[in-house]
C-alpha cells in the first residue's frame, strides 16, 4: 500500500481510538487550565522517552496545539493530532556545520530550496537555520558568509511565506559556535533585511551566554520570531531552583505584542516528567 494512502487509511480506522483517548487525557488532565496569552510549544526531543504518538495524545489531553522540532517525515503523524509544527526542521546539516562557511553553500541551498515549500503546503511557517562553528572564521567575514548564503534562498522563503530562523546559542554547551550574541544575530537579520529571517531567541542560551534577558527583548524584540525556555544553570525545570523568573520574562514577551510561540526545552529531572511540563506551562501563562 502506498504511504499517502496507508496514513489517510490509517487516520480513518483509528479516529475512534484517538477521540476516546484524547476524552481520558483531557479528564486525567481536567485540573489543568491555561490563559493562552502566550502561545505554548514544547521541543521533543526533551521528552523522547515517549513514542512521538503516545507524545501527541498526551499534548491534546493538555490542549497544547503545538509541537517544536519536527521534520517532514513526521508531520502526517502531527495533522492526525492536530498539533501544529511551530518550529520545522530537517533542512540544516547540523549545528556546527552552517551557513557561514562558504563551503556548506551548495548543500544548505539545496537543502532548503526543497525544504521551504514542503513548509509552507503543510501550512506551516518556521524553519530553522544555523550559524555553524567559526573554525577559525572571523565574526565578520561569518556574518557576510552567512548572508551572501542566505541571500540565495530568501527570495523562495518569502515566496512561500516561511521564516527562517536562526538559533542564538551559548559558548559552554556549543563552544565555537558563531551566532552566540543578540548583536551578532541582530546585525545578520539587519544586513539581510527580510521579514522572513528572524532570530530564534533561547532565553536559556542567553542567560548563560550575555544575560539581560528582559532588556534584550525589550531592545531586539522585532528581530525575534520564536522563544525557547529553559532553567540555569543545567537546562532543567523553570521552577524555583533556578535563577531566572518566567513571569516576568513572558510578561516582557506579551508587552513586545508577540503573538509567535514560546516552546518548553528543558530536560526534567523529575520522576513524573509530564507533570514537570505542565508546572512550566503554567509557569509561563501568564
Amino acid at each position: 500500500m502506498k504511504r499517502r494512502n496507508f496514513i489517510a487509511t490509517a487516520a480513518v480506522g483509528s479516529a475512534g481510538m484517538v477521540t476516546t483517548s484524547s476524552l481520558a487525557q483531557s479528564q486525567q488532565h481536567k485540573d489543568f487550565e491555561l490563559k493562552n496569552n502566550i502561545n505554548h510549544s514544547v521541543c521533543q526531543w526533551c521528552f523522547n522517552h515517549l513514542p512521538l504518538e503516545e507524545f501527541l495524545q498526551i499534548l491534546n489531553g493538555l490542549g497544547i496545539k503545538a509541537i517544536d522540532l519536527i521534520g517532514p517525515k513526521d508531520w502526517p503523524l502531527l495533522k492526525k493530532y492536530d498539533i501544529y509544527c511551530s518550529m520545522c526542521n530537517g533542512a540544516e546539516i547540523s549545528l556546527t556545520e552552517g551557513w557561514n562557511d562558504p563551503k556548506y553553500h551548495e548543500e544548505l541551498i539545496q537543502n532548503y530550496t526543497t525544504i521551504i515549500p514542503q513548509v509552507a503546503e503543510a501550512g506551516y511557517t518556521n524553519l530553522i537555520c544555523f550559524s555553524g562553528n567559526r573554525r577559525g572564521i572571523n565574526d565578520y567575514v561569518g556574518l557576510q558568509n552567512c548572508v551572501d548564503g542566505l541571500s540565495k534562498i530568501m527570495p523562495l522563503a518569502e515566496k512561500h511565506g516561511v521564516v527562517i530562523q536562526m538559533e542564538l546559542f551559548n559558548q559552554v554547551n556549543h563552544p565555537d559556535y558563531m551566532c552566540d550574541s543578540s548583536i551578532w544575530g541582530v546585525e545578520l537579520c539587519k544586513h539581510l533585511g527580510s521579514d522572513n529571517f528572524k532570530l530564534l531567541y533561547d532565553i536559556y542560551h542567553m542567560q548563560i551566554q550575555e544575560g539581560d534577558i528582559i532588556r534584550s527583548i525589550q531592545n531586539y524584540h522585532p528581530y525575534f520570531g520564536h522563544y525557547h525556555t529553559a532553567g540555569v544553570p543545567g537546562r532543567h525545570e523553570i521552577d524555583e531552583t533556578q535563577e531566572l523568573y518566567y513571569p516576568a520574562i513572558m510578561n516582557a514577551i506579551l508587552d513586545t505584542g508577540f503573538k509567535g510561540y514560546v516552546a518548553q526545552e528543558f530536560i526534567t529531572t523529575w520522576d513524573d516528567k509530564i507533570a514537570a511540563l505542565k508546572d512550566a506551562f503554567l509557569r509561563c501563562d501568564v
